[in-house]
């Protein structure tokens, strides 16, 4: 399990349009948003950079936690 730090989720949506663009990449990808901790646990085969990169096209910052 990958753990991200993703800024400017605040809402439902941004919670959907996060996992969508990590699914997108991985069908088979899990993810887990903590909106609160402003946190995205992801268990995929996608490295991390990838995962970061499809959450930065949504319009999040995302890292490495």
């Amino acid at each position: 399990m990958q753990v991200f730090n993703v800024q400017g989720m605040t809402c439902g949506h941004c919670v959907k349009a996060v996992t969508r663009a990590v699914q997108e990449q991985d069908a088979q990808a899990v993810v887990e948003v903590d909106l609160a901790g402003k946190k995205v646990h992801v268990q995929s085969a996608l490295a991390a950079e990838q995962v970061v990169a499809a959450i930065r096209e949504e319009g999040y910052q995302a890292e490495v936690a």
